[in-house]
């Protein structure tokens, strides 16, 4: 990118925002269509989430981070099992500057089922919540937080496809999602950073996130997120009391290119700590995601989420080279036969139920001599 412009103001007037308590459903799919097709981040407020279930959610998170770095790490996730604790996350092969605790939809579907129980294995692992001992009350508020962003993505995502299409209610790839998400939250704890490194480290690299659609809770008074527009980098400052949404590749992908995936990062701060919770709304990892309503005309092959979301984990865990983008998918990509053909053999040999192994699916996963991601 050249000429780029860094650490301009994206003040939250300028970025839309969509009362969800308006009674005409036509307004807001238009509105959220056009937040979607244009920007790529959009706020919601009176957007249903109770404010003491948010706060409850908010004062679990600084206790979690609070506790000493070497109880955290009993909970660390690792090369088979993607949930849990972290401090060593690569985006786009470089370290992050934060820490971090995910929390996923257990293989189960019911959070009363002990984390370790079989029963609750799928691709991503099972959760590792410290017990009501070691943080009391943790679980419990984690998990109602997490219910209520699961509503509260199924309403959007409904609109999204109404915008799209008119039976959007019908369409199979939202059927799935409601049914069958394989959603995941993200606690995120960026603290001051004291390195003197050059180029300075950031919270967050430039990314775009892989699922449809994405709930963001943030600070108020600590702004450090950034999205990349008109080739510049923008701070966001949000409106009090809302959620900023952003679309995810499986969105921009269904819709044959017409909802965006934003470019996004999360500066580092020398000055104040930062905490964020994003809620990655994903389809099942046996959705095949493709552009609906496209024809003849589709921009993008088929994408298998659970192939997709594997691929991701491995890059943003391990040293592997490997980098999957929807770009490797578009039908005009001479490239995207190679990624085709890959998660075409993930799709005969991965057991959706078990957890995901790096070391397992190495030699399927790791980059070919002349791969360029």
């Amino acid at each position: 990118m050249t000429n780029v412009i860094e650490n301009d103001v994206l003040e939250g007037s300028a970025i839309p925002v969509i009362d969800l308590a308006n009674k005409s459903e036509k307004a807001l799919i238009e509105q959220i269509a056009d937040a979607c097709s244009t920007f790529g981040f959009f706020q919601v407020s009176n957007h249903g989430v109770a404010p003491n279930t948010i706060e409850a959610f908010r004062n679990a998170c600084k206790q979690y981070f609070a506790l000493p770095l070497e109880m955290k790490r009993k909970w660390r996730r690792n090369e088979g099992n993607a949930r849990g604790f972290f401090d060593d996350e690569l985006t786009k092969q470089r370290r992050d500057w934060k820490q971090c605790l995910d929390v996923g939809v257990p293989g189960s579907r019911d959070w009363n089922i002990p984390d370790d129980d079989v029963q609750n294995d799928c691709l991503d692992g099972s959760n590792k919540f410290p017990s009501d001992e070691e943080l009391a009350g943790f679980r419990e508020a984690v998990t109602a937080y997490f219910d209520e962003c699961v509503e509260l993505s199924h309403r959007l995502a409904i609109l999204m496809a109404k915008g799209i299409v008119s039976n959007g209610t019908e369409e199979p790839l939202i059927q799935d999602l409601h049914a069958s998400h394989t959603s995941y939250l993200r606690l995120n704890y960026y603290p001051v950073c004291d390195s003197d490194e050059l180029p300075p480290p950031l919270g967050i690299s430039p990314h775009k996130d892989a699922g449809f659609l994405t709930v963001l809770l943030q600070d108020d008074d600590c702004h450090s997120l950034q999205v990349f527009k008109d080739n510049q980098w923008l701070t966001m400052h949000p409106e009090p009391n809302t959620f900023t949404i952003n679309t995810g590749d499986m969105a921009q992908v269904w819709s044959n290119g017409v909802y965006q995936a934003p470019l996004h990062r999360v500066l580092a701060n020398r000055e104040t700590i930062r905490y964020s919770a994003p809620f990655f709304y994903n389809p099942s990892y046996a959705a095949w995601v493709q552009p609906v309503d496209s024809n003849d005309d589709a921009k993008y092959h088929p994408v298998l989420w659970g192939y997709f979301r594997a691929v991701r984990f491995a890059g943003d865990l391990t040293d592997l080279g490997v980098e999957i983008q929807i770009q490797d998918f578009e039908t005009s990509n001479e490239k995207a036969s190679h990624h085709l053909e890959k998660q075409q053999v993930f799709a005969t040999q991965a057991r959706f139920d078990e957890p995901f192994s790096v070391i397992r699916y190495r030699p399927l996963l790791a980059s070919a001599p002349d791969d360029d991601y």
